[in-house]
């Protein structure tokens, strides 16, 4: 470090604001022994620290180097550093309790918090951008600084995350040449709009402007994608062009290392079994570079309809200990796992289509609704040991209520409601969600699609398999059935003249990982048949329930007291009464089928009764003392009342082999 005494022009030992200085010339020999002893206790502050793993940024006095990649181990300012990460997603988590989450990190013993950033929530519209109030990527970072954690940014374009499409925008496949995560013109074109707007956020919060950000991601898992020789380079220079300057990382797992290289960029890998080669396979990769694990897995997400998985605590923490005795860095994915709130949930398709559950509790160290698990005391009893200082307290954990039952009192039939709350769209030919013209242009991204036309009489129904993700069949307002990925035809009554053929198609969630981004086209893709002809001439009703929609049904006249019986789809509303302060709690849809809750307007997200997930987690921010409305869209049979309780329950376990 330079201590300027003097500046050129002002005289020898002048004041730079033209005050004389506070030192006579006799009084260098002084100034040179306060300067001896100051860097003899700046030297002690260093020794004591471990590897500066517990260093606050706010604490930081010159920033020259940043992070960097020298030889087997990470230097921060020049001197060795290990990053002890987490992750924790700021739109999956309630802005309220960003600080409680992080600050959960930092008494974990962590030093490091890594996030994604969902392309898809910024960039909803074409050329409108939001980074306001949980989308604020800006203040979830300066809240990691204040807390006292460095960052690494994972800003994409693409995310994986078991998020819709992997965090790309639905817009982007209104172009039917459409080829993501390519060079691909009017995918690059995109990339380039959303990156001019979106590096102004984060640029001046890199390390070597003051800010807690020492390293960005290029891209994300590009080697098990690997569609476009050109396209990690594109996006290296798309983040260097506009000003990021600190440590680039990619991130891939072991079979993808390889094709997932950017040069200039440390190579980092994903795993949760520690493979006896796997760290070899990644030196050979790239020489004498520190060894990083960017996603060490310490848990799973779910998918509807099978089990709740679980990986072993103390087999999560022994691989950890096991990483760390290499001298390795490492990432905890996830340290929070958060929510799906609304209908943001990714999906997988390989030999089948499974959608991904509400819940991102993922096992991991905290749990959905931030409480602790044996996983987060574990793992501080470990980088305890290794820090070798006492660390932060861990904060309390807030309490969770159970309210009790809320009993549904009324009710509306989306058949009632469709001419008041929606206009629909006329079209010869099926349409898909995304080339709607709804949403000023952009189509629709999410939720709901109702196509309605009309048959002269019966026979079968064919979907070939142009249904995305399924389909509830009527006739009128009779149910007849359901169509999918494996059902694909169903027997229609016949009966006397023309009647309206009616499919509520679902999305179910678009795939966020593997070959297939580019087909993720929802509603009905393509033509159905009945018999042998195809069907034409549809009107077709948006059915995103979005705010404006939800707004519009609560002012709907057309609400009924629920009768003993009643089946979907259909709208419930129930309310539920708080006495004093709002508290945490959980929602247990036990006799309810299949659909979406909303309280006080805020999507909770899907439930079925397939689960594994029973309850929906309810933070409670979203609510409020006095009356708080519940609203149910329940596609089928619905239940009278919702149970409201404290304790979560995500359905039978499965451990993790």
């Amino acid at each position: 470090m330079v201590v300027e005494v003097g500046v050129p022009g002002n005289g020898a030992g002048a004041r730079p604001d033209g005050f004389p200085a506070m030192w006579s010339c006799g009084g260098r020999r002084r100034r040179r022994l306060l300067g001896g002893v100051f860097l003899l206790l700046l030297g002690a502050v260093v020794v004591r620290r471990f590897n500066w793993s517990d260093l606050v940024p706010m604490r930081m006095w010159g920033r020259v180097l940043g992070l960097q990649a020298e030889d087997s181990q990470f230097l921060l300012e020049g001197l060795p550093f290990r990053i002890f990460g987490g992750s924790v997603h700021y739109f999956r988590v309630p802005r309220e309790y960003w600080r409680d989450r992080l600050l959960k990190m930092k008494a974990c013993g962590l030093n490091t918090l890594t996030t994604y950033v969902p392309w898809n929530l910024h960039e909803a519209a074409k050329g409108k951008f939001d980074f306001s109030g949980n989308l604020d990527l800006q203040a979830f970072i300066k809240t990691a600084a204040e807390v006292g954690l460095w960052v690494i940014l994972r800003p994409g374009p693409y995310i994986c995350s078991e998020w819709d499409l992997g965090g790309l925008p639905s817009w982007l496949l209104q172009d039917p040449g459409m080829q993501l995560r390519t060079t691909y013109q009017g995918f690059t074109e995109a990339v380039d709009a959303y990156f001019d707007h979106l590096m102004r956020k984060v640029v001046p919060l890199q390390y070597k402007k003051g800010g807690p950000i020492i390293a960005v991601q290029v891209e994300n898992e590009y080697g098990s994608y690997a569609q476009d020789p050109n396209y990690m380079l594109y996006i290296k220079m798309a983040l260097i062009s506009r000003g990021i300057v600190e440590l680039l990382m990619t991130s891939d797992n072991k079979d993808g290392l390889l094709s997932g290289l950017a040069e200039g960029a440390l190579s980092t890998v994903n795993f949760q079994k520690l493979e006896p080669a796997i760290f070899v396979h990644l030196d050979s990769v790239q020489r004498k570079k520190p060894i990083m694990v960017m996603e060490y897995w310490t848990g799973w997400f779910d998918s509807w309809g099978g089990p709740h998985n679980i990986f072993d605590a103390n087999e999560m923490v022994n691989t950890v200990e096991r990483v760390l005795n290499t001298g390795a860095s490492i990432n905890l994915y996830m340290f929070h796992g958060g929510t799906n709130f609304g209908f943001l949930n990714g999906a997988l398709h390989f030999d089948e289509y499974k959608a991904d559950i509400t819940s991102y509790d993922y096992d991991a160290v905290l749990t959905e609704a931030g409480d602790y698990t044996s996983k987060f005391f574990k793992l501080r009893q470990l980088f305890s040991k290794i820090v070798g200082e006492p660390l932060p307290l861990p904060p309390m954990i807030s309490t969770k209520a159970s309210y009790g039952a809320i009993l549904m009192q009324q009710y509306v039939s989306l058949w009632e409601l469709l001419s008041s709350v929606v206009e629909p769209i006329k079209s010869e030919h099926p349409v898909t969600m995304e080339n709607l013209q709804v949403n000023d242009g952009n189509g629709q991204s999410y939720g709901y699609i109702l196509y309605e036309t009309v048959v002269p009489g019966g026979g079968r129904l064919y979907s070939q398999d142009h249904v995305r993700d399924r389909a509830q069949v009527f006739v009128n307002m009779l149910y007849i059935g359901y169509l999918d990925y494996t059902v694909q035809e169903l027997p229609i009554p016949n009966g006397q003249g023309y009647r309206q053929l009616r499919l509520l198609v679902e999305n179910c969630g678009r795939v966020n990982y593997g070959l297939k981004l580019n087909s993720q086209r929802k509603g009905l893709i393509g033509d159905i048949f009945l018999n042998q002809t195809s069907l034409r001439n549809f009107k077709i009703y948006s059915l995103e329930m979005k705010p404006g929609f939800m707004e519009s049904l609560r002012g709907s006249t057309s609400w009924s007291p629920v009768p003993d019986s009643v089946e979907g789809p259909a709208f419930f509303r129930g309310t539920l009464q708080i006495q004093y302060m709002p508290q945490d709690t959980f929602l247990k849809l036990e006799g309810w089928e299949k659909g979406v809750v909303f309280v006080n307007g805020q999507n909770l997200g899907r439930y079925w009764k397939i689960g594994p997930q029973e309850t929906l987690y309810l933070p409670k921010t979203w609510l409020h003392q006095g009356d708080n409305e519940i609203v149910i869209f329940e596609e089928r049979v619905a239940g009278r009342i919702v149970q409201s309780v404290d304790l979560p329950f995500l359905g039978r376990t499965h451990y993790v082999d």
